[in-house]
């Protein structure tokens, strides 16, 4: 392997150790090298082979990370995950991967909190437009969400 190749891959390696990468993350890294598709192709390769790089597990911690931190719902999740070009079978195990009853904890702490700062409308139609559009932005599936609307 010449120079500039493994000069590539120690920086790659550092990229990954770093924090958790997709494969999209790192192959934009790459070619930010100036590095030729076979080049790249063949540095995935050995980040995989090394355990440097793993979409499962990036999944799983960018999936429980953008939950706990940003209280995101599966939705958003799985949406941000296709964006970063994760495997369906990779985003179904992130998703899997988050505890229900921390899920459920979390979307009625957020509903609760959003129907307290709309005790000044009175209108129920209104009122429940705007928490369905604020848990639809936060990420929760349309059937929790209208689910919990006819509890109000």
């Amino acid at each position: 392997m010449e120079d500039s190749l493994l000069i590539a891959l120690q920086k790659a390696k550092h990229y990954c150790a770093y924090q958790e990468r997709c494969h999209s993350e790192v192959r934009d890294k790459l070619y930010s090298f100036k590095l030729h598709k076979n080049e790249v192709e063949q540095l995935l390769t050995q980040l995989i082979e090394e355990d440097y790089l793993n979409e499962e597990r990036f999944a799983i911690v960018y999936a429980g990370g953008k939950f706990r931190i940003k209280n995101w719902g599966k939705e958003k999740i799985k949406y941000a995950l296709k964006q970063k070009q994760v495997s369906d079978y990779c985003i179904r195990k992130a998703l899997a991967a988050i505890n229900s009853t921390d899920y459920n904890k979390t979307f009625n702490s957020l509903a609760g909190k959003k129907l307290a700062t709309l005790k000044p409308e009175k209108n129920i139609f209104i009122k429940k437009k705007k928490m369905k559009d604020y848990l639809q932005q936060k990420g929760f599936e349309l059937k929790l969400i209208n689910d919990h609307l006819k509890t109000l």
